[in-house]
């Protein structure tokens, strides 16, 4: 009970941190990925469009985000469920490879697919520098044609009790939902091909930045919320042990007393 007690303690005091840090770069991340669909729309062959070619899909990587570490509840086996169930449904028949983004997804998903890249260590230094070169890698794959579509598989943040299994288009670039956001006029200085050029890579990083930001902070929720669980349970547990205990020993200075009584009468016949 002390140490998941302790365990919650230091899943509390990290969540505060990575949950400030998805709500504060949500928006921007948001904004940003509006931005690019609207572009999306209107490429026209321009430069950048290989990013939303659409083919027939035959391949496709997986990009699913876990954890290094355990004692978190259902946080790794839910990303772990819904990846091999889009194996078998969606892209039942065709070519599915995975990059995994933590260490319990690697260990479980390596058993039964291709695994074309690991990033453990990811967790340690967690940038958006270092994200930036796993994302880089993908968008060459993708535009190399190693692969005709890319999906991130994550546990997006909803507060420190409810995280969302989520399954979000990585490339090509979604198109846009209604007709409401392409009518958005925009001026391009210095010119449109310069700013899709630095845009799109960069909106493709951030969306999968904050892919991991999510997940980096639903983990921390996920384990505070069963670790407060496990020292609830350890605590009833410890409430019966005692009970237990105090009946035994009850129990026994009953038989004592039984005793003594019973030699004193034995004596004084």
């Amino acid at each position: 009970m002390q140490i998941t007690s302790a365990m919650k303690m230091v899943s509390a005091a990290k969540l505060k941190k990575a949950q400030d840090a998805i709500t504060a770069m949500r928006p921007y991340a948001n904004k940003l990925t509006e931005l690019l669909q609207n572009l999306s729309a209107s490429l026209d062959g321009d430069s950048g469009s290989q990013y939303a070619v659409e083919r027939d899909v035959k391949k496709v990587l997986l990009v699913a985000v876990t954890s290094n570490r355990g004692l978190c509840g259902a946080f790794n086996s839910n990303i772990i469920k819904e990846s091999v169930s889009l194996t078998q449904g969606s892209y039942a028949g065709k070519q599915v490879d995975f990059v995994t983004i933590g260490k319990k997804g690697n260990d479980i998903l390596g058993k039964k697919f291709n695994i074309v890249s690991n990033h453990n260590e990811i967790f340690d230094d967690l940038t958006f520098d270092n994200v930036a070169t796993i994302a880089e890698n993908m968008m060459q794959l993708f535009t190399e044609g190693e692969y005709d579509r890319i999906d991130l598989i994550y546990n997006r943040f909803k507060n420190a009790a409810t995280q969302i299994v989520t399954t979000e288009q990585f490339l090509p670039i979604a198109p846009i939902e209604g007709e409401a956001s392409s009518s958005a006029d925009y001026i391009f200085e210095p010119s449109k091909v310069e700013i899709v050029e630095q845009l799109i890579p960069k909106s493709l990083k951030t969306q999968l930045f904050k892919a991991i930001r999510d997940s980096f902070a639903s983990e921390h929720g996920a384990r505070m919320t069963a670790m407060h669980k496990a020292t609830d349970n350890a605590g009833e547990l410890k409430d019966q042990l005692t009970l237990t205990y105090n009946k035994a020993r009850q129990a026994a200075i009953t038989n004592e007393i039984l005793e003594i009584v019973g030699g004193a009468e034995a004596l004084n016949n």
